[in-house]
């Protein structure tokens, strides 16, 4: 595949994007104390459905609404994709490969050719990079070579993820490397307080906390539908518990079906319900088809799928922040969760949700199972987990991470 940059240009105020990610800004754009270029590099983007995708649209609408001008740089996401453009965004698209076992994703190849072309036409003041693959390591190179400032986020455990997927011996090698890229940064930006002291530990220089926000206008009780409840087998008070995120190893799916079957010794009539799709789906679904397996879904049709169940399980493990808490808690659900990454910053045990110590399975399962036999704590810890999530406010944390690139891309001026 050509590796050379399509670039984009703005196309006047009538300019829009036709992907689920940053929207025209016009008159409701905020004045900055000065606009700046800021080059941001990832090799994922709206409209690929993961948590990181997700964060960075928001966070570049963010950007834009503050008047700041984005050059964003990512890796072709199919042979069709072409460059696109709106006022103060344009794209610098370079090759990529498929990521393996991630169905839908790619990664960057290294690009410093392109992009040292790109950047001598279009000198960003800022260059922020949001993966640590072979694009985001390329990209971080050149900009040091040229003196730019530069800042990175921390979004995956991928040296975690390492264990799932038969590569555990090079759990070590791949942390290390996560290491030496953050620690070439100016700044890494974390979602929590607990990540940012878990990484101070292994050696991690220069983290900040920037949170995560959710749309409590898309994820919300009122998106409750009675005909989806149905066509899952629930048409009354049956409880539905539901799981959303992908179908795979990292994500410790054999807790949740364990603790659904610990459920239905108190509720038998409840439903399992998985949104998602991932590699290990197939199989799951042919040794458990009496769940409801949704499949991937979008925007409004999952907020649907969030707000037509009742409790939320989420036993994951090798999360850095964990979005779907956060969606879950929005949506008015009650969630069963482990005492870490989101659920740690916004869920108090008792309140607004159940915490359950990290890594203990069978309190996990007993804790689920006395919950479903509660249909009253279930609402009021769901009404609770809305009313907490209302505060979580996705511009509040843009403010701060658009303040937080202004202080960086100031050291290089």
């Amino acid at each position: 595949m050509d590796d050379t940059p399509v670039r984009s240009q703005p196309s006047g105020p009538g300019a829009t994007a036709c992907f689920a990610g940053p929207r025209p800004h016009t008159g409701t754009q905020r004045d900055t104390a000065r606009a700046l270029r800021i080059a941001l590099v990832t090799e994922t983007f709206p409209p690929e459905v993961n948590g990181v995708a997700m964060t960075i649209g928001r966070m570049l609408d963010g950007l834009l609404a503050r008047g700041h001008h984005v050059q964003v740089v990512r890796p072709r996401q199919h042979p069709g994709d072409a460059a696109r453009a709106m006022p103060q965004l344009e794209e610098v698209l370079v090759a990529g490969v498929p990521l393996p076992r991630y169905q839908g994703l790619r990664m960057g190849l290294p690009a410093g050719g392109p992009l040292a072309r790109a950047w001598a036409h279009w000198r960003p003041e800022l260059v922020h990079v949001v993966t640590e693959g072979p694009l985001g390591w390329s990209a971080l190179a050149l900009a040091q070579r040229m003196g730019l400032p530069t800042t990175t986020d921390f979004h995956t455990n991928f040296h975690s993820y390492s264990t799932h997927y038969g590569f555990g011996f090079l759990k070590s090698a791949i942390g290390g490397y996560l290491r030496r890229f953050h620690n070439r940064s100016l700044c890494t930006f974390v979602p929590t307080r607990q990540l940012r002291e878990e990484l101070q530990r292994d050696g991690y220089r220069g983290l900040e906390v920037v949170a995560r926000g959710v749309d409590t206008k898309l994820f919300s009780p009122a998106r409750r539908s009675a005909a989806l409840r149905r066509q899952w087998g629930a048409p009354g008070e049956e409880p539905v518990v539901i799981h959303v995120g992908r179908i795979a190893p990292e994500k410790n799916l054999p807790l949740v079906l364990s603790a659904f079957a610990a459920m239905r010794q108190r509720a038998s009539r409840a439903r399992l319900v998985l949104v998602g799709d991932g590699p290990a789906r197939a199989q799951m679904q042919r040794r458990h088809p009496e769940h409801v397996f949704a499949g991937m879904r979008r925007s409004e049709d999952l907020a649907a799928h969030y707000a037509s169940a009742d409790v939320f399980l989420f036993p994951s493990m090798t999360e850095t922040f964990g979005n779907v808490t956060v969606e879950a808690m929005a949506s008015g659900l009650a969630l069963v969760a482990y005492d870490y990454a989101a659920a740690r910053e916004h869920l108090v045990h008792g309140d607004n949700g159940v915490l359950v110590p990290f890594g203990q399975a069978a309190t996990f399962e007993s804790e689920a199972a006395r919950l479903i036999g509660d249909a009253q704590r279930i609402r009021r810890l769901g009404h609770s987990a809305r009313r907490t999530a209302e505060r979580i406010d996705w511009d509040q944390i843009n403010e701060q991470f658009a303040s937080a690139l202004a202080r960086y891309a100031a050291l290089g001026s």
